[in-house]
């Protein structure tokens, strides 16, 4: 079994929403992925980008900076 760590998630309305999140990590050089939604969170399209806890202040800096449409921001065991 695969041992738990923190994770910084964050959650979507769309579809479309969480891939702009993943382009624009990917053009700044942010670590993280997309992933199914964990069951403790909800979120509208069921999927979210979860990456380490150290880099949550740049992502929200990305998220404001971009103007993307997210549902919540996170600090989860997964």
């Amino acid at each position: 079994m695969r041992k738990r760590m923190e994770k910084c998630v964050i959650t979507f309305r769309t579809t479309t929403g969480a891939m702009a999140m993943e382009r624009s990590c990917k053009e700044s050089g942010l670590p993280g992925r997309l992933i199914p939604v964990p069951r403790a969170i909800t979120a509208g399209c069921g999927m979210c980008w979860a990456a380490p806890p150290e880099a949550r202040e740049a992502l929200e800096e990305l998220v404001i900076k971009k103007h993307l449409d997210v549902v919540g921001i996170y600090a989860i065991m997964i």
